[in-house]
């Protein structure tokens, strides 16, 4: 009945996400991709004037549609530093490359856009949801023309190291070693939030997220690639949120993104800081909210996390949403925000 209401009067629900849900699928090969983009002039809907949210400054949103069957279900992305592309990835198997445009400091559109299927080590597309279920993505080095990047994958869970030439993804070089845990994971509840520490006594390392894995105690579970060896620490569960992403600042202190669906209360969105100095295997951290939001806002399935430097040195947070490919109740979010004055701005500048 609500979800009913809520469509009547053109608010977006967004539902859990499931398998069944997923309609589209990557493309055999890489091609160009065309992507119209409205624009989200206002995050709060009741509050059209306010910009300012928790420690957090909206700048502006798109919602992007396409008319490409295999356009739909970003889970992750990464910003180039300078803001000026991204990379993100589908949880069917798929990743897209495109321009951003600016008028400004808003986000106006996305330009000369690709999207390409994500590679076994054999160089095929990957060829079934278990395989394909990619989730998380973060930058080990380099950039968007020429790098390498982490994936982490849900159902078949694993953690793989893929190279980034010419602006296009290319096969993994290999997998990292799993911990034990992961055997406990759901199969759609895997690691949906993976980052790099920047700074610190552990600066390099990668650190991942279940999306779901308490075991009753009140705490996520993530973890710390040390030395090739993974180890366990924990963020406390606020209100039965799952972790849907994560990104590094240069103080080598992490954005956690968060989400919660209730049929009754709609979709909740959250990003919590946790501290450099408090990341490590062991821990037990609870973090510091910057922002919350609900349906009241200009949400929706929010999955992916990114951070880059505007003109200025200031730090900005870019959001990208799921639509389950799921056009009817869903939409596919492109958000960005300024980090204002805070501890957490003011640790990560230069």
């Amino acid at each position: 009945m609500a979800l009913v209401a809520a469509a009547a009067v053109g608010l977006a629900v967004p539902m859990q996400p499931r398998a069944e849900d997923d309609k589209g699928g990557a493309p055999s090969k890489a091609e160009p991709i065309e992507i119209t983009a409205r624009p989200i002039a206002h995050f709060e809907r009741g509050r059209p004037d306010v910009k300012r949210f928790g420690d957090l400054e909206f700048r502006g949103g798109l919602v992007l549609t396409s008319p490409s069957t295999h356009f739909g279900g970003w889970s992750d992305l990464i910003v180039e530093a300078d803001g000026s592309r991204l990379l993100a990835i589908s949880d069917v198997g798929g990743w897209m490359t495109a321009d951003i445009k600016y008028d400004g400091t808003r986000p106006t559109g996305l330009a000369n856009a690709r999207i390409g299927p994500i590679l076994a080590v054999s160089g095929r597309p990957l060829e079934d949801k278990r395989e394909q279920d990619a989730e998380s993505l973060a930058l080990v080095d380099g950039n968007l023309t020429r790098g390498s990047v982490v994936i982490g994958f849900e159902r078949l869970h694993r953690l793989g190291r893929f190279e980034i030439r010419d602006h296009e993804l290319r096969a993994p070089t290999g997998y990292m070693k799993m911990p034990p845990d992961a055997r406990r994971m759901s199969a759609n509840q895997g690691l949906e939030g993976v980052s790099v520490l920047r700074a610190g006594p552990l600066k390099g390392s990668i650190v991942g997220f279940a999306e779901r894995l308490t075991r009753g105690s009140g705490y996520h579970t993530g973890w710390i690639w040390t030395g090739g060896e993974p180890k366990s620490f924990q963020l406390r569960d606020i209100d039965g949120f799952d972790l849907t992403g994560a990104a590094g600042l240069d103080d080598g202190s992490l954005l956690v993104l968060e989400r919660r669906f209730r049929w009754l209360e709609g979709v909740k969105m959250r990003i919590r800081h946790l501290a450099a100095a408090e990341i490590k295997p062991g821990a037990r951290l609870d973090g510091r909210i910057l922002i919350q939001a609900d349906s009241g806002y200009e949400i929706d399935n929010m999955e992916g996390i990114a951070v880059h430097r505007g003109r200025g040195g200031e730090t900005i947070i870019t959001l990208i949403s799921d639509d389950n490919f799921n056009s009817l109740l869903q939409r596919n979010l492109l958000l960005q925000f300024t980090l204002l004055g805070n501890k957490a701005e003011n640790a990560s500048r230069p």
